[in-house]
């Protein structure tokens, strides 16, 4: 049956769509043009750096840390991210996003649960970035609580959709500056009252699809903090990049 089944719907390219091996793959073309995060990467951001795996800077604790992370006041731990926001990378993202194409969650999912291993905790309890109900409806599904239930399910970490949730509905970030994104994300996200008590002394590992500034990240971050979150660590399926 299962055969047959492939002789009518053969695997296709998560980028092109043209013909695979295997279902969740990309092809050679498409793989060339797909930026992984490996090697060097901001232990706080998951931005990718210059330089050997192995070689120490600028951290306090001998690990790798960007410009920004230096500069700028994170109120995670520890970041990671699976692709780099551009070529395919990017197009994958805006097809899980915009495209209606929530069939790619599931091995776009994978490639973060791989991208998260290292910084997983006994106990943590995975999240999602949320978004408002009325975003919600126009889009029918959130992409980053679908890439954050993939990841939990592979780890078998508990998942939490609905432990944060829009105070409001936010204008877009893009073309902002940065500081209006901040502004823009000023309590803006909240833990619902009846999580609390389960979010208690736990360790979280926050989650969405794409992360620029980090604005959206640290909200929900200090949001977590604030109502007794042990600590949080981030996790985004891209991160965009400074050309």
């Amino acid at each position: 049956m299962k055969a047959a089944l492939r002789m009518i719907y053969p695997p296709q390219c998560l980028g092109c769509g043209g013909a695979v091996d295997q279902d969740g793959a990309l092809c050679p073309r498409c793989w060339r043009d797909c930026e992984f995060v490996s090697g060097c990467a901001c232990r706080r951001c998951g931005v990718p750096l210059p330089g050997d795996a192995g070689e120490d800077m600028s951290g306090a604790d001998g690990s790798l840390i960007c410009d920004d992370c230096l500069t700028m006041a994170r109120p995670w731990r520890h970041g990671r991210a699976a692709l780099v926001y551009r070529g395919i990378g990017r197009d994958l993202v805006l097809a899980l996003k915009h495209g209606d194409r929530p069939d790619l969650a599931g091995p776009l999912g994978g490639w973060l649960a791989l991208a998260v291993a290292p910084i997983l905790r006994e106990g943590m309890i995975v999240v999602p970035i949320p978004l408002h109900p009325r975003r919600l409806m126009q889009r029918k599904f959130n992409q980053a609580a679908l890439l954050s239930a993939q990841t939990a399910k592979v780890h078998g970490l508990p998942h939490y959709p609905s432990l944060l949730y829009r105070t409001r509905q936010t204008p877009a970030q893009d073309h902002r500056r940065l500081e209006e994104r901040y502004a823009n994300l000023q309590d803006a996200l909240a833990v619902a009252p009846r999580h609390r008590a389960e979010l208690q002394g736990r360790s979280v590992l926050l989650i969405d699809d794409v992360m620029a500034s980090g604005a959206t990240m640290s909200a929900a971050a200090q949001a977590l903090l604030a109502a007794g979150a042990a600590t949080v660590c981030v996790a985004v399926l891209a991160r965009a990049v400074k050309e």
